[in-house]
């Protein structure tokens, strides 16, 4: 079975071979790749390398119905927040316990069990609205934490405050996760100086405030929690793992996720380390969608390590005349 391939990479080789193996699989079952695939002149045959794989728009999310595989239905289907009037990402999740175990299995590599932490989550933009895949895990972790602390805030910055404070002077290890937004009140509000607390950030002003480079957020959150450094969380609706930093935005990847640079002027053309350019992502863990997504995102690769940089300008417009299809 493919997916328990996928939890067992190991190394590059592991990785090119599975994915050549999910693009094979993705090419026969997935009627919207597999026509994308053929009018690029891309296919299983033509296809021996992971650089030769077509990455599909991310756009794609939000006019198709992406299912891998024949009479597959979706368990859960996860929305993208989307503004007032524009289309959102849907992405049909055929099999949770895959999701469960794919951000799971991510989050221990980087932060061991969540029974080590009490976890505390400032999602207000995404608790007020349904279908959200970062709630989701945002909630299996803090059942999975079992500490009674563990919890959502939703505007109560005061009391998640007096609650941060407490639990930090304990000597208990938390992690808070929140959207950027929501961190920015919480430190304007009230001033910390933490010696045992992380801070996750997971993006995102969502229109309540002006957006600003991460550096700028960082330097503003550092001051206001009394920490050294800011870690992020990158994930979205459209795929099902997620990359982590520990600080300066630089993110690293679970062994099934991969980030690669495309040329911004030719889609199909990579970019080799340190130039700046449109980040693709090949998750395997979406072996039931699309393993291979072109994001609206910018980014650069150094020392195996991805820095994100921010999004395209007008990225809904500039997408693909292949939307068509």
């Amino acid at each position: 079975m493919l997916e328990k391939k996928i939890f067992r990479i190991k190394n590059d080789t592991d990785f090119e071979n599975t994915c050549l193996e999910v693009f094979k699989y993705q090419y026969q079952y997935n009627k919207t790749y597999h026509t994308f695939c053929n009018l690029l002149n891309r296919s299983a045959e033509n296809v021996e390398l992971i650089t030769e794989i077509p990455f599909l728009p991310i756009e794609f999310f939000k006019s198709k119905k992406l299912i891998t595989g024949a009479n597959k239905s979706s368990e859960i289907i996860f929305t993208s927040s989307g503004t007032t009037g524009s289309n959102t990402s849907k992405h049909y999740v055929t099999d949770l316990e895959l999701y469960e175990r794919s951000f799971l299995e991510g989050f221990k590599r980087f932060y061991t069990n969540p029974e080590d932490y009490v976890i505390l989550a400032l999602l207000p933009s995404y608790l007020e609205r349904k279908g959200s895949s970062l709630i989701y895990m945002a909630n299996d972790l803090i059942n999975r934490s079992q500490q009674t602390d563990s919890g959502f805030y939703l505007n109560d910055l005061d009391e998640l405050a007096l609650k941060l404070k407490s639990l930090d002077s304990s000597g208990k290890k938390i992690l808070l996760i929140g959207v950027s937004f929501a961190l920015l009140d919480l430190v304007q509000k009230h001033q910390f100086h933490l010696q045992n607390t992380i801070i996750m950030e997971t993006g995102g002003m969502k229109g309540r405030r002006k957006e600003m480079i991460r550096e700028e957020l960082h330097d503003i959150l550092k001051k206001g929690f009394g920490i050294s450094s800011i870690h992020s969380e990158y994930g979205m609706t459209e795929l099902l793992s997620q990359a982590y930093s520990a600080g300066n935005g630089v993110f690293e990847c679970p062994p099934w996720m991969r980030i690669l640079i495309r040329d911004p002027e030719d889609a199909l053309e990579l970019l080799p380390e340190n130039k700046t350019g449109g980040i693709n992502i090949i998750d395997l863990a979406n072996i039931n969608s699309c393993a291979f997504i072109a994001t609206q995102d910018l980014g650069r690769i150094k020392n195996t390590k991805v820095e994100i940089l921010g999004r395209f300008d007008n990225s809904d417009i500039r997408g693909c005349n292949l939307l068509l299809l």
